[in-house]
C-alpha cells in the first residue's frame, strides 16, 4: 500500500544558533602603540521560525527532518566590527497547527492565520566587545562577554485540520459520499469500514458564490477516545471546526441511540466540543419507507436541526446546505 501523504504529526528536535563572542581587541598601528579598546560585538545566533503557508495541508515536509539547527553568530572583531548574524532557519507549517513541549506536551503556540510566524528557538545574543567596557578607571578592558547559547529542545507539531462543517459518524455512514456529492472533493468510496484514513476537505458551493468548507473525518466508533479504531488519532480535527454535522444511516437499528455513542465519544475527548452548534444528517434514507423514516423522526429532540438525506438518490441535499449555513451563520 502506498504511504500517504496526509501527516499531521512530527517530532522534531530544533537548536537556534550560540550568540558569536565578543572581541577583546587593543587598537594597534603604527604611530599608535597602545591604542584603545576597539573590540566588536558578536553577532546574534540564528533563529528557528515557525511560519505559516496556506498552500500547505500536511506536515510530510517535516515528517524525515528530525533535526534542525541553525548557525551560530560571528565572533566580534577588531575596529569595532560585529559579528555576522547566524542564518535563521524558517520551517513552513499549513494553517491550524498547534506547536507543544515534547517533554511536558504543553501547548507553546498555535499557529492559524497565513504567514503568521513564531520564533521558536530564539537564537542566542552576540556578547559584547571590549569597548563597551571602557571608563575613566579602566581604559584599556582586556575581555569581553562571551556569547549566549541558543534554545534547543524536542517539540511535536500536531495539525488540526481547519474546516467550517466537520463531518461526525461511523465508519460506512456515508461521510465520503456526501463530500463526494456537494463537493469537488474525491474521497475514497468503498463498502467497508475505515475507507476512509485522512480528512479529506470540499469546498460547498451556496448561493450568490457564497461557500464553505467541509472536513470529511475517518469514521469514530465506540471507544474511540480510549484509542480503539482510527479514530482517536482523528477526534482532535474536529476541535478547529464551527459546525459539526452529525451523521448516522437510516437503517441503523436505533439511530438516536447511535447519534448519543457519537456524542459521548465527542463529550469524553473534549467536553468543549458540545459548545459547537450541531446538524444532524440521517443519511441513506433511500434505503427505509416513509414508516420507518416517521418512526425515526418521532424520537429525535425538537431542538435538535436534522434533514433526512440520500447522497446517491440526491435527497435532502440542498435543505442540509441550508441548514449548515444558518448554523455557520448564527
Amino acid at each position: 500500500m502506498a504511504e500517504s501523504n496526509f501527516i499531521d504529526y512530527v517530532r522534531i528536535f530544533c537548536a537556534s544558533g550560540h550568540g558569536g563572542a565578543g572581541s577583546a581587541h587593543l587598537h594597534r598601528a603604527k604611530y599608535v602603540p597602545k591604542g584603545g579598546p576597539d573590540g566588536g560585538d558578536g553577532g546574534r545566533g540564528g533563529h528557528i521560525i515557525l511560519r505559516v503557508n496556506p498552500q500547505l495541508w500536511t506536515l510530510i515536509h517535516l515528517r524525515y527532518r528530525k533535526v534542525v539547527r541553525a548557525e551560530n553568530g560571528g565572533n566580534g572583531q577588531e575596529a569595532l566590527k560585529r559579528g555576522k548574524n547566524g542564518a535563521d532557519i524558517v520551517l513552513e507549517v499549513p494553517q491550524g497547527v498547534v506547536v507543544k513541549d515534547a517533554e511536558t506536551e504543553e501547548v507553546i503556540t498555535e499557529l492559524v492565520e497565513p504567514g503568521q510566524e513564531y520564533i521558536l528557538c530564539p537564537g542566542g545574543k552576540g556578547g559584547w566587545g571590549n569597548d563597551h567596557f571602557k571608563s575613566s578607571t579602566n581604559q584599556t578592558p582586556r575581555y569581553a562577554q562571551p556569547g549566549e547559547e541558543g534554545v534547543e529542545g524536542w517539540f511535536i507539531l500536531e495539525l488540526k485540520v481547519l474546516a467550517d462543517v466537520g463531518l461526525v459518524g461511523f465508519p460506512n455512514a456515508g461521510k465520503s459520499t456526501l463530500l463526494s456529492v456537494i463537493t469537488s472533493a474525491k474521497p475514497k468510496i468503498a463498502n467497508y469500514a475505515f475507507t476512509t484514513l485522512e480528512p479529506n476537505l470540499g469546498i460547498v458551493r451556496y448561493y450568490d458564490d457564497r461557500s464553505f468548507v467541509m472536513a470529511d473525518i475517518p469514521g469514530i466508533i465506540e471507544g474511540a477516545h480510549e484509542g480503539k479504531g482510527i479514530g482517536m488519532r482523528f477526534l482532535r480535527h474536529i476541535e478547529r471546526n464551527s459546525v459539526l454535522l452529525f451523521m448516522v444511516a437510516a437503517d441503523e437499528p436505533d439511530v438516536m441511540k447511535g447519534y448519543k455513542i457519537l456524542l459521548n465519544e465527542l463529550q469524553e475527548y473534549n467536553p468543549e466540543l458540545l459548545v459547537k452548534d450541531r446538524v444532524l444528517a440521517i443519511t441513506k434514507t433511500d434505503l427505509v419507507d416513509e414508516k420507518q423514516r416517521a418512526k425515526i423522526e418521532k424520537k429525535l429532540p425538537q431542538d435538535l436541526p436534522h434533514v433526512f438525506i440520500s447522497s446517491v438518490a440526491r435527497i435532502g441535499l440542498e435543505e442540509l446546505k441550508e441548514e449548515l449555513w444558518k448554523a455557520l451563520n448564527k
